[in-house]
């Protein structure tokens, strides 16, 4: 299993949707900064919004096993292989991530229960 860099390329406010349906003041996330990296694998990086992983987990342990060697899907979506462009589920401020392979290998930090 191979790490997988998670980059928070973008931090965005739907602002129409906001207005209409959000909080008094609604900003972008407040959680995440544009610029910042993860590191990941099987699990959740410390620092990464709970909700975020829950977007992009299936996309990380696929790239961290190999999956986007070639291209994700049918070639239809992103172009270069071992990249995957995802967003997190909040429909009024979504973060947008680029997921990336790594030719960094894994290392389980924990004793399995035999």
């Amino acid at each position: 299993m191979k790490k997988v860099r998670i980059t928070v390329l973008k931090t965005t406010l739907d602002k129409e949707l906001a207005e209409e349906y959000g909080v008094n003041g609604l900003t972008v996330c407040p959680m995440l900064k544009e610029g910042q990296i993860f590191y990941a694998d099987y699990a959740k990086p410390e620092g990464l919004c709970d909700e975020a992983w829950k977007a992009i987990y299936q996309y990380v342990f696929a790239l961290a096993h190999g999956a986007g060697d070639d291209v994700f899907y049918f070639g239809d979506w992103i172009r270069k292989p071992g990249v995957a462009i995802c967003s997190c589920n909040d429909g009024l401020r979504p973060v947008i991530f680029k997921l990336e392979a790594t030719d960094e290998q894994s290392v389980p930090d924990y004793e399995p229960v035999r």
